[in-house]
């Protein structure tokens, strides 16, 4: 019999699974139907389509470009309808509904308060109106027999310049359901350290933040995220392996900054199926978070957009585990890399760990082996 440890789960089970999100676009993650109909209330008739199942399919098409920049452009009409404060509580509250329904017990999810200005909110307005969202949603999820547990991170956009003011915003929010701040939009020709007065600004606050770095630009972008700017973690970051040879003989070596960030345990927040879409990897067998797993980088599997990637947690961990035969303590491992690199306290960190994520996982791998067992007893049973 097969130890559960090499156990490759199923769908029902990757789904079951507790999961832990931290790379997530609120903007990049709205319902079709939910877009058609804010498009009809709000009077937005820039749709390419107005029935819900083709709408979603021109989202996944228009993405899956392999360039950024047109992966990028497809955000207008998301934004678009999200402009109102019942908007915003409905994508933000939906947005905690499917995610619970999918198994993630924690998420991080980020949006652009600068970009739902248009009908005249303020920035406090944009951010009240999420929280109030996903703490609704979290009560239709418990109501649903799910449990999950969100946070915000407030996102300013690399090309314009209110990073500061986001930066701001972030932390006088910080007590309220914001856990930290990130810079996000085209990398090439926008570095982040055109945003240092934000970054220092959130360093003497001992407040939180990520950097989408290495996803288009590669490693420079990644090296200014952290020795100039100071990033906790990495917005994808999938482009340290440009900083890692593998030779002939599968021996590997890493370069400096490949080593610093694998010395310091800094997390990666990798997205793979948005990662085949915007061209930083060619297929999933190709894509470095093989190799990451490997050498043990602090590597966390993400979904990035679920509308323009047409995918889910569960669906990213299904196609990890039929491309890498990942197990269910390859999930564990994962999720933990996750959890800890949370941006909320130590000690809820580790209560979920240890509460919710490990017990989680135990219970799914005794499920198995149980289910093994009854098997092999009814086999030989009738053998008899």
């Amino acid at each position: 019999m097969m130890s559960p440890t090499l156990h490759v789960p199923g769908q029902d089970q990757i789904r079951r699974a507790p999961k832990v999100l931290l790379h997530d676009h609120l903007d990049g993650g709205l319902r079709p139907g939910t877009i058609v109909d804010l498009a009809l209330a709000s009077g937005y008739d820039g749709l390419p389509e107005t029935e819900p199942d083709k709408l979603g399919v021109w989202f996944r098409e228009a993405a899956d470009s392999g360039s950024l920049e047109r992966y990028l452009e497809t955000f207008a009409h998301t934004c678009a309808v999200m402009q109102t404060r019942d908007a915003l509580v409905r994508v933000a509250a939906e947005c905690a509904e499917d995610l619970a329904a999918d198994g993630v017990v924690y998420a991080e999810v980020r949006y652009a308060p600068e970009q739902h200005l248009e009908a005249g909110l303020s920035l406090e307005e944009v951010v009240e109106a999420v929280n109030e969202g996903f703490r609704e949603g979290e009560r239709r999820a418990r109501r649903d027999g799910h449990r999950i547990r969100m946070g915000a991170l407030l996102t300013a956009m690399r090309h314009a310049a209110r990073s500061l003011e986001i930066a701001e915003l972030a932390n006088r929010y910080r007590d309220q359901g914001v856990v930290g701040f990130d810079i996000a939009g085209a990398e090439a020709g926008f570095p982040p350290t055109r945003h240092l007065d934000a970054f220092e600004y959130l360093k003497r606050e001992n407040n939180h933040f990520t950097i989408h770095a290495g996803e288009a630009f590669g490693l420079p972008s990644i090296w200014q995220a952290l020795q100039w700017c100071g990033a906790d973690r990495l917005g994808h970051g999938v482009r340290i392996i440009d900083d890692i040879e593998v030779a002939e003989d599968g021996a590997v070596k890493l370069g400096r900054l490949a080593s610093y960030v694998r010395d310091k345990r800094i997390p990666l927040e990798l997205c793979p199926t948005s990662n085949l879409q915007t061209g930083a990897a060619a297929s999933y067998a190709e894509h470095p978070i093989g190799l990451l797993r490997k050498l043990h980088f602090r590597a966390t599997v993400n979904t990035d957009n679920r509308l323009m990637s047409g995918t889910s947690m569960t669906r990213e961990f299904e196609k990890l585990t039929e491309t890498f035969g990942y197990t269910l303590d390859d999930m564990q491992w994962f999720t933990v890399n996750a959890m800890k690199s949370a941006f909320i306290p130590f000690d809820e960190r580790l209560a979920m760990i240890n509460d919710v994520i490990k017990p989680g996982y135990a219970e799914l791998k005794s499920e198995w082996l149980f289910e093994q067992t009854a098997t092999t007893s009814a086999s030989s049973a009738s053998a008899g």
